[in-house]
């Protein structure tokens, strides 16, 4: 059974820092994809950067520059260390996972992960 819980979560004021955390429980797998997602209300769920097992990363363009996705203890703790947040970035933060396919370079795409946590919020003020 695979689990994911998300914190860090938090308020901060445009300009600022947060860092965002996902602690996954699995069983151990040779390949795996994780990513940071981010939705608000009335908007589908978007990919905000993602990693895989072998340490590839991708971003959305609007998080270039400004997020940086890393993985510890063999990605079972997954973080999103964002600088410069700005007011479009308040939404729910959702961290997700998939071992079941092979990827050229990790996916931004909501429907490939198969696994989710619960969300935390983000919310930037101007």
């Amino acid at each position: 059974q695979v689990q994911l819980v998300e914190s860090g979560g938090g308020s901060v004021q445009s300009g600022g820092s947060l860092r965002i955390s996902c602690t996954i429980s699995r069983n151990t797998y040779s390949y795996y994809c994780m990513g940071w997602f981010r939705q608000v209300p009335g908007k589908e769920r978007e990919g905000v950067a993602s990693i895989d097992s072998a340490g590839n990363t991708m971003y959305a363009d609007s998080a270039k520059g400004r997020f940086t996705i890393s993985q510890h203890n063999a990605g079972k703790t997954l973080y999103l260390e964002m600088n410069n947040l700005k007011p479009d970035d308040t939404a729910m933060y959702y961290c997700a996972a998939q071992f079941r396919y092979r990827y050229e370079r990790p996916p931004l795409s909501r429907h490939d992960y198969h696994y989710w946590g619960q969300g935390t919020q983000v919310t930037v003020s101007s």
